[in-house]
């Protein structure tokens, strides 16, 4: 099967007008950042200072920029950068060190923020672009049918993001939502129905089910092409022997992440806080794999921990990582002595805890955010992190899926 183009291997942008590789989108640029562009240490005048405008001290910012282009055809590995994505903006600590157009002014920063949130909002615009042209030229409009079981409130605000956010792109939708107690052999018919109708492009069942039903056993009765979540044993399956397959949303969002940041894996030590079969297992999957396959990987040295792992072993682990993903669903399992400076967290925890101050429930990750965030090269926050760019995701393989090109 040739390797898919365009939408489905991520629309790369044009460099600047003198930069071979612009800063990613959704990057929040820590105070006291000095010095040409960390990227392209351009010579333009208006870069001397700052290729981003910014002297010492001011405030943080999102800077609404486009992604890095990926280079030698191995995805994370960007060897112009001249190492790892750290020296981007210089390794924090390292005092009086330079790298490629950036010169460390020896004090310590804390780690550049990704914002999901506006990452997600760009790759909605690709995908809305693609949408509008893929029904120009006289196809049917995607359609995606999400199966909502019971009143769980969290799966019920889940939704109607994935709902929201499919409008907004063009992509027709609906939720077909059934009682707490439907059988399991209900679910299989509206799967199959689903299956046959050819108004429908994708098909989503939102998890977790009443324990009644046997979650794998819906999953797989959803046809592989239309499997958007990329739960089907034959798409996980295909996902582990490196072929083109529908990417588990969650896992996609972070694989993105490391993409679009330019955040370095060929090589590099990871580490995998977590091991669910959504979740854990397709991102150590996509991060090992090697990036010269048909569905290329990351070529990392990935460590997968899990709830076993004595907390003692996990901090031998992370504390020698370059990358960090934390998918444990424990909060602050991940604490700044457990880093090393210079790692890139990904954090895609989901806790709700209640914040001892105001005495409400807050969402928080795995990750003690403002003590890491010091040591760190890169971070995501929860919220605004690594869920934004899941929905976007979804969208993406609702997109691929109404275009037939995985299947």
């Amino acid at each position: 099967m040739a390797p898919p183009t365009g939408l489905e291997l991520g629309s790369w942008p044009r460099p600047c007008k003198t930069s071979r590789n612009p800063l990613p989108v959704g990057l929040v640029i820590p105070p006291g950042w000095v010095g040409r562009s960390p990227v392209c240490g351009c010579e333009d005048p208006s870069n001397r200072r700052s290729a981003l405008g910014l002297e010492a001290g001011v405030a943080a910012m999102t800077v609404p920029v486009r992604s890095f282009s990926l280079l030698c055809g191995r995805l994370g590995q960007v060897p112009a950068l001249g190492g790892s994505a750290a020296q981007l903006v210089g390794v924090p600590g390292a005092a009086g060190r330079t790298f490629r157009g950036f010169r460390s002014s020896g004090v310590r920063h804390d780690a550049i923020i990704i914002s999901g949130t506006e990452m997600a909002k760009q790759i909605q615009k690709e995908i809305q672009r693609d949408v509008a042209s893929w029904i120009s030229l006289g196809n049917r409009r995607p359609h995606l049918s999400i199966i909502l079981v019971g009143d769980n409130p969290a799966s019920h605000t889940y939704v109607r993001k994935k709902i929201t956010a499919a409008s907004a792109v063009g992509i027709c939708s609906e939720i077909i939502l059934k009682p707490k107690d439907v059988s399991q052999e209900e679910l299989l018919d509206i799967t199959d129905q689903l299956n046959m109708d050819p108004r429908v492009s994708g098909i989503l069942v939102q998890l977790p089910l009443p324990d009644h039903v046997d979650e794998r056993t819906v999953c797989n009765g959803i046809a592989p092409e239309k499997d958007v979540d990329g739960f089907h044993i034959i798409n996980i399956g295909r996902l582990c022997l490196d072929q083109h397959s529908f990417i588990p949303a969650t896992a996609s969002a972070v694989w993105e992440i490391i993409k679009r940041t330019g955040i370095e894996t060929f090589g590099k030590n990871v580490v995998v806080a977590g091991r669910s079969k959504n979740v854990g297992m397709p991102i150590a999957m996509l991060l090992h794999t090697d990036g010269e396959h048909e569905r290329p990987g990351g070529d990392a040295t990935v460590t997968i921990t899990h709830r076993y792992t004595p907390k003692e072993q996990l901090k031998i682990h992370t504390q020698l990582a370059d990358v960090i993903i934390v998918a444990a669903g424990i909060p602050k399992l991940i604490t700044s002595d457990m880093i090393k400076d210079g790692a890139a967290v990904i954090d895609v925890g989901i806790n709700y805890v209640r914040d001892p101050v105001t005495g409400k429930t807050k969402l928080v990750g795995d990750v003690d955010f403002e003590a890491v965030k010091k040591k760190a090269s890169f971070i995501t926050p929860v919220p605004g992190g690594v869920g934004p760019m899941t929905v976007a995701m979804l969208l993406k393989n609702t997109l691929l899926a109404a275009k037939k090109i995985i299947y």
